[in-house]
């Protein structure tokens, strides 16, 4: 049975992609601890961090760099925030978003029903700052 994220990727459930390759994609998550709040998630469905291949770790984690500088860029924050928890969906999937302070590392202050409008606006930003970082290849149209 599919995950619940590749059902997104897949297109059989909405998702807000600022990236997409043959690899990982990233999308914007529906419970953010702040504006653009992405999750970056490979393809291949893989329950835990440590059971995917180093190669496929590696391109992960690379490409959460990306999103994280674009979300620097995008949104004039002085850092961005990664984590892997995985408890939620049993698959492998890092949580990056633009921060600015190490309170921003609490789940409990997800937002419940964030606006879409504002979701909408905050993949652009991002999808923007990748395209002006030199990643438009992998960037999706809205």
């Amino acid at each position: 049975m599919s995950t619940l994220f590749t059902r997104i990727i897949e297109g059989e459930l909405p998702g807000r992609f600022v990236w997409k390759d043959d690899d990982v994609v990233a999308f914007l998550s529906i419970g953010p601890l702040a504006d653009g709040h992405t999750l970056v998630v490979p393809r291949e469905e893989v329950d835990r961090w440590t059971d995917a291949s180093p190669e496929l770790l590696s391109k992960v984690t690379l490409v959460a760099q990306t999103i994280g500088q674009a979300q620097m860029d995008a949104f004039d924050a002085p850092r961005a925030g990664m984590i892997i928890a995985g408890f939620e969906i049993n698959h492998l999937h890092l949580h990056v978003w633009p921060s600015r302070g190490e309170s921003e590392f609490d789940f409990k202050r997800a937002q419940q029903n964030p606006d879409p409008a504002v979701m909408d606006a905050a993949a652009e930003k991002i999808r923007e700052a990748l395209r002006v970082a030199g990643h438009g290849a992998n960037v999706p149209e809205a």
